[in-house]
């Protein structure tokens, strides 16, 4: 079942992220409580997760972008997509795209965007046929330290 988070599953949400490129669960500080309260609270902000047989096992960010162009459209931004290891290959992480998707749509987004650090043919083809396109834009990062 593919719906936005429950607050109550922060911890299931920080477990599943050992399968993206985390490699320890966070300790519940207070600046994670207020990062965790910050989202929860941002009607922008929608952290969508997958649900099979009560367990979390993917999850994709979906953020509503405010805009000032493209006739005051939104855009969307996709971060932070994840499908526990056991349980890749069914679809999940394409159901929760399709759900952001869908958060976009009734945003009135123009586009919706995702940058993936993978190299893995796998990975690139997996969003290509979600719909998203490497051709388009090029993307430029610069890491903060």
């Amino acid at each position: 079942m593919v719906r936005e988070i429950y607050k109550t599953e922060l911890h299931e949400l920080l477990e599943l992220y050992l399968n993206l490129h985390e490699d320890s669960v966070p300790e519940m500080t207070d600046a994670l409580e207020r990062a965790w309260d910050a989202i929860m609270s941002d009607d922008n902000h929608h952290l969508i997760v997958n649900v099979v047989d009560g367990k979390i096992v993917s999850s994709c960010v979906c953020v509503v972008i405010p805009n000032l162009t493209r006739g005051i459209r939104p855009y969307a931004f996709i971060e932070n997509v994840v499908t526990h290891q056991d349980y890749r290959g069914h679809g999940y992480a394409k159901e929760c795209l399709n759900y952001a998707k869908k958060i976009a749509e009734q945003a009135n987004c123009y586009k919706m965007m995702l940058l993936t650090g993978s190299k893995a043919e796998s990975t690139l083809k997996f969003y290509e046929a979600a719909g998203y396109n490497s051709s388009d834009k090029t993307a430029f990062i610069q890491w903060l330290s």
